[in-house]
C-alpha cells in the first residue's frame, strides 16, 4: 500500500448483489477457507463476548481472523427480542485490513456475508458428509424458521440437493408458516409444519436446527434411530446425551468445545473428547468417512476466517464492477510529523 489508504463502505444491497446467484462460488470459497485452516494457514483467535447484566439474552460477539493475504474482524450483535418487534435477531458489520500496513481498507454490512458463510458451511458439510454416506437425503426438516433458515436451504438447493418432502417446526406459528410460505415459492411442493420437533426429527433424514436456543431441548436420542445426517448450526439444541449417541464433527474441536456448545456440555459431563471423531477438514480429505448406521452430526461454531474469505470475494467483486464508496479523507494523519 503505497499511497495514502482509502477506505470503502460496501453496503447491504451490494452484498447481496455480490452473493445472490453465486451460491455455489460461495461454497468454493468457504471450502478453500477450511483446507487453508486446517492445513495450518490461518490465525483464528477465540470469539470474545460482550454481554450485558441487565440483558442476559443479548450478545456482541468480535470475531478476530487472518488468512494470510487480508486480516480483519466481523462484529455481530445478536439480540433475540429483536424477533418481536420486526427485526433480524442479527446485525452485523464486517472490517478488512491491509496484510502489509494493517490499515482498514474496508467497512461491509456483514449479516449477510455471516448468513452466506453459514449456510455455505452447511451445504458444503451436508454435501460431502452425504456423499461419503452415498446417498442423498430426500426428506428435509428445518427447526427454527428464520433467516438462517432460509439461506441454508437456498445453498442446498444450489448444491443440487432435492427434497421430496420439507418439514418447518417453530415455536412461532407465523414464523413456521412464513418459512413455509418460502419454501413454496422456492419450489418446494410438499411441505409440511409440525407442531412437535420429535414428528419432525423422525420423519426427516437430513435435519436442521437454526435456532436461538441457549441451552438443549431435543434429550431423546430415540428420535435420531433412523440414522438422520443433522446440521447443528445453532449449537446449543442438543442434550449430551444425544451427542454421544452420535457421531461428531466439527469445524474446529477447540473452538467448539466452548461457550455452552452442546459438544462442550458433553465434554464437562463424561470429562473428555473421544465423542469428537473429527472435524470438517478431515472429511474434505478423506480422513474421515461418516458411518451410515448412527446419527451423523455437524456442529460448526463458525470460524472468522469464513467471514473474512467471504468479504474479501464481495469486496473484490465489488471492486471489479466500479462500486467501491470510498471516504475522502477517512484517514487523517498520514505525515508522522506533520
Amino acid at each position: 500500500m503505497n499511497q495514502p489508504p482509502s477506505f470503502a463502505v460496501i453496503s447491504g444491497d451490494q452484498v447481496k448483489d455480490a452473493l445472490d446467484g453465486r451460491e455455489r462460488r460461495v461454497v468454493e470459497t468457504v471450502e478453500a477457507a477450511y483446507r487453508r485452516h486446517g492445513e495450518g494457514g490461518t490465525v483464528n483467535p477465540d470469539s470474545y463476548f460482550l454481554r450485558f447484566p441487565d440483558r442476559p439474552a443479548d450478545r456482541i460477539i468480535a470475531l478476530p481472523a487472518s488468512l494470510g493475504h487480508v486480516h480483519g474482524v466481523k462484529w455481530i450483535s445478536s439480540f433475540p427480542e429483536n424477533v418481536a418487534a420486526g427485526l433480524p435477531r442479527a446485525s452485523a458489520v464486517l472490517i478488512l485490513n491491509d496484510a502489509e500496513t494493517g490499515y482498514p481498507f474496508a467497512c461491509l454490512e456483514s449479516s449477510i456475508i455471516s448468513a452466506a458463510r453459514t449456510a455455505a458451511s452447511a451445504a458444503l458439510a451436508a454435501t460431502r458428509l452425504a456423499d461419503a454416506r452415498g446417498v442423498r437425503p430426500r426428506r428435509a426438516g428445518f427447526v427454527g424458521a428464520g433467516l438462517i433458515a432460509r439461506y441454508i436451504h437456498t445453498y442446498l438447493r444450489a448444491a443440487g440437493f432435492a427434497f421430496d418432502e420439507v418439514g418447518v417446526h417453530d415455536l412461532a406459528a407465523a414464523h413456521a408458516e412464513g418459512f413455509s410460505g418460502y419454501l413454496r415459492r422456492a419450489g418446494e411442493t410438499a411441505v409440511t409444519v409440525h407442531d412437535k420437533a420429535e414428528d419432525l426429527i423422525r420423519s426427516c433424514d437430513l435435519v436442521v436446527f437454526a435456532t436461538v436456543a441457549g441451552e438443549p431441548h431435543v434429550a431423546d436420542p430415540g428420535w435420531f434411530a433412523h440414522a438422520p445426517l443433522v446440521l447443528h448450526i445453532s449449537l446449543r439444541d442438543l442434550s449430551p446425551e444425544i451427542i454421544l449417541a452420535s457421531w461428531n464433527v466439527l469445524d474446529d474441536v477447540d473452538h467448539c468445545l466452548k461457550a455452552g456448545t452442546s459438544p462442550h456440555l458433553t465434554e464437562q459431563r463424561v470429562g473428555h473428547r473421544d465423542f469428537v471423531a473429527g472435524t470438517l477438514y478431515d472429511v474434505l480429505t478423506g480422513a474421515l468417512v461418516p458411518p451410515a448406521d448412527r446419527p451423523v452430526v455437524f456442529s460448526p461454531f463458525g470460524l472468522g476466517v469464513l467471514d473474512l474469505a467471504v468479504g474479501l470475494h464481495v469486496y473484490e467483486h465489488v471492486a471489479a464492477a466500479g462500486g467501491l464508496h470510498t471516504v475522502p479523507g477517512f484517514f487523517h494523519e498520514l505525515d508522522r510529523y506533520s
